[in-house]
């Protein structure tokens, strides 16, 4: 079975204020937490959930994510996938070739250097609600740059085990598309058509959550203060879509529909 999404992290340097600013663009209120040096709000959906991390004061935790932001500024910086039994995730991580760097109580961090870079985690955490009020469903996808579109499949279908539903290149666009099932969430990789392939590493690109009735969604954004795009038509046939220019933490930000033919027919 494929491994569902747990949740995605985003680093911040002031949580606080991403949290709040999170809580507007969703329309849903965090769960937060704080020690070990950082502080954290939780968003949580029945697909995923949407961790904010940022530091706060002396600890662990703060330090790994000031390290990070030094180094990388804010964004995604974690992928989280869900494991029950945290000890079997890592013996077959690591018949698989993965290395374990960190684990917790509740986690087990991959060595980075086995997956081109990229911070990923298994996670044994609580179980998602089943429904959420908001204007946002759930995350649809995660998207990720890649240089090498073959190692990627290595990676994550191969090494994590996720079932890739679509591999396609598209050269109007220029670009070889990978979408991996995460559970009821999609992790796509990008790679450039443009560009030789190379051993560079892999990085976090932006996130688009799912809505249901797109209208109301850039209505309640817009009030909410967000400088959001025109709703259109989306590349995806069957899709509306618009992009939030100024998402918390500099994420690049999507809000789209599936089956919106379907859906208006």
């Amino acid at each position: 079975m494929s491994p569902r999404l747990d949740h995605v992290t985003v680093a911040v340097r002031d949580a606080d204020a991403a949290a709040d600013a999170y809580q507007r663009l969703l329309g849903l209120a965090p769960d937060r937490e704080d020690g070990g040096g950082a502080k954290r709000a939780w968003f949580r959906f029945p697909n995923m959930a949407l961790e904010v991390i940022g530091p706060d004061g002396e600890g662990a935790a703060g330090d790994r994510v000031r390290a990070w932001l030094d180094a990388n500024g804010e964004g995604v910086w974690i992928l989280a996938f869900a494991a029950h039994d945290l000890d079997a995730a890592a013996r077959l991580a690591e018949r698989r070739g993965l290395a374990v760097s960190d684990r917790t109580p509740r986690a087990i961090l991959l060595e980075p250097k086995g997956l081109a870079g990229l911070q990923v985690l298994f996670f044994d955490g609580p179980a998602p609600p089943a429904s959420v009020s908001g204007p946002v469903a759930g995350l649809d996808h995660v998207v990720v740059r890649t240089p090498n579109a073959d190692r990627a499949v290595a990676n994550f279908g191969g090494r994590l085990g996720l079932d890739l539903r679509l591999d396609r290149s598209n050269e109007a666009w220029g670009v070889r598309q990978l979408f991996f099932k995460a559970g009821d969430a999609v992790v796509e990789f990008g790679a450039s058509l443009k560009t030789p392939v190379s051993d560079g590493p892999d990085s976090f690109g932006g996130l688009a959550w799912r809505v249901t009735d797109p209208e109301a969604a850039h209505a309640q954004m817009a009030a909410a203060g967000f400088d959001v795009s025109e709703l259109r038509t989306g590349r995806k046939p069957g899709t509306k879509v618009f992009t939030v220019r100024d998402a918390p933490g500099g994420v690049p930000t999507l809000i789209i529909q599936q089956n919106a033919a379907l859906e208006s027919a």
